[in-house]
């Protein structure tokens, strides 16, 4: 059985640990891989050679290094089928989504490549007489990325282009779940012509993660994950001297208005949250239902689509699902737990997914598209991250009380308003609590030249990823005040200087 390695310094380097993590094929249940957890010491080898990269690498002009990025989008779009497959195999997702996935992370490598122009710093002439005053943004370090099972390369690729576009140098520790897309995209960077060092791979778990937020040669760190995990990556990182950008969990609310076009709503509702089988941080999970005509209208369209919904393995069928398995018997076990905790409370199971099967894959990991209605704001199914194919309706009576829910609860990632009204689309992108708005647009991730990143206890720290507030993450400001005097002038200053 293959045994995925580390990838330091441009070489793959088999882990000496021995503690072990398989890694499973979500459709059949199989092993088909097994990862070493790397040891502290394995991890702190790739922080060095990290490190040992960093002064040649931050000295590489800004144009040559946007090069290297030209050569990566290339090449990635040149394997992307290669490394869809590879997605698909070890998360679940069906391969056009893991498709998708890639486009979306091969768009910030797209944004880095502009590093030039988004790395020009500013200048004022003649702050005082003859003295000006211009600003350079430099590399923060040595950075590192920890991303989740859910988007095993468009995660990394939102953190690692940019960094090292801005002259850092970077360690990326995928999910222990499915590390092995991040290893082939090493090897394609080492291809476009990056140099040993800048980009290293860690397997590993939570001994890992701790290296990674405590070694004093880590300037910054990056992490997508669940709000606990991100919290203690946060404060954990913090207390340590580093910047960091942590994004946490979600709970996201699609309003519908009695305006809205409920065959839009619907159709979109179904991707939203049964696509990747709701295993997305900006899934909708939530549909907040403005009156009883639009909800019942909405739930009978549901029905009517989630019963031709194909659902099976992302790879081999001759026709592609609409949804694959989950990532792990544990997690769909978990999902489960919630099926049967939103109906102990109260809430009407309209579509239950506990019981399905995927013909010839019995043993996969599989839960059905799963439709609640007529849930409350006190259940867990509504206050709690999911994370499954799980959409819960919830309804109101006006749009106030729509708002006002979206508002209370602890997560802001996303959300989305459908409806046929300017007035109240404008209202609520303006009032809402909530970092990433979309008005008749289920799942408003932003174009990579903006910025991603929530609300509340969906985000740790004050920068979001990729976008500008992705080069300021990665970047560090020092700001020169010049003057270049004729002649040798002796003056001695004892106040505060000042502009004349």
């Amino acid at each position: 059985m293959q045994i995925l390695s580390n990838y330091i310094g441009g070489k793959h380097i088999q882990s000496q640990s021995n503690r072990q993590g398989a890694v499973y094929n979500p459709a059949t249940g199989e092993q088909i891989k097994q990862v070493s957890l790397s040891t502290a010491a394995e991890t702190q080898a790739a922080i060095k050679s990290a490190q040992g990269a960093l002064a040649a690498w931050s000295g590489v002009t800004p144009l040559n290094r946007s090069r290297v990025m030209f050569a990566f989008k290339g090449l990635l779009e040149k394997h992307k089928d290669e490394l869809a497959q590879l997605i698909s195999e070890e998360h679940g997702k069906v391969f056009s989504d893991a498709q998708g996935e890639l486009t979306r992370g091969i768009e910030v490598v797209e944004f880095a490549c502009g590093i030039p122009h988004l790395n020009k710093g500013e200048i004022s002439m003649n702050v005082g007489r003859g003295v000006d005053s211009y600003s350079l943004m430099q590399p923060v370090g040595v950075c590192a990325g920890i991303a989740p099972f859910n988007f095993p390369a468009m995660v990394p690729l939102w953190m690692f282009p940019v960094s090292i576009a801005c002259g850092n140098t970077f360690v990326m520790k995928p999910s222990e779940k499915d590390p092995s897309v991040v290893l082939r995209i090493a090897e394609l960077l080492t291809e476009a012509g990056l140099p040993d060092g800048v980009f290293n791979v860690i397997n590993g778990d939570k001994e890992s993660v701790d290296v990674l937020l405590t070694d004093s040669a880590v300037a910054a760190v990056s992490f997508v994950g669940s709000t606990p995990i991100a919290e203690y990556v946060y404060a954990t990182g913090s207390a340590h001297g580093k910047r960091v950008q942590a994004l946490g969990g979600a709970k996201n609310h699609m309003v519908v208005m009695p305006d809205a076009d409920i065959d839009l709503v619907s159709a979109s509702l179904m991707g939203a949250a049964y696509g990747s089988a709701g295993e997305r941080c900006m899934a909708i999970s939530v549909a907040v239902c403005v009156g009883d005509e639009a909800a019942d209208a909405l739930i009978g369209k549901l029905q009517q689509e989630i019963n031709s919904m194909k659902v099976g393995p992302g790879l081999g069928e001759a026709q592609e699902p609409d949804m694959g398995p989950l990532i792990s018997r544990q997690h769909a076990d978990k999902v489960v737990d919630y099926i049967n905790c939103g109906v102990d409370e109260g809430a009407t199971l309209v579509t239950d997914g506990r019981d399905f099967k995927a013909t010839g894959n019995e043993q996969g990991y599989f839960v059905g598209p799963t439709l609640f209605d007529n849930v409350k704001a006190n259940m867990r199914i509504y206050q709690e991250e999911i994370f499954g194919p799980v959409l819960a309706v919830v309804r109101v009576n006006s749009f106030e009380e729509a708002l006002q829910l979206v508002n209370e609860h602890e997560y802001g990632n996303g959300t989305s308003i459908f409806t046929a009204s300017g007035e109240a689309a404008h209202t609520y992108t303006h009032q809402v609590q909530v970092g990433m708005v979309g008005v008749n647009v289920p799942i408003p991730v932003p174009m990579a030249f903006h910025s991603f990143g929530g609300w509340k206890r969906s985000i740790f720290g004050p920068l979001n990823m990729h976008g500008s507030d992705g080069v300021r993450f990665y970047t560090k400001m020092k700001t020169v005040t010049a003057r270049w005097p004729k002649g040798q002038q002796n003056v001695n200053h004892f106040t505060m200087p000042t502009m004349k």
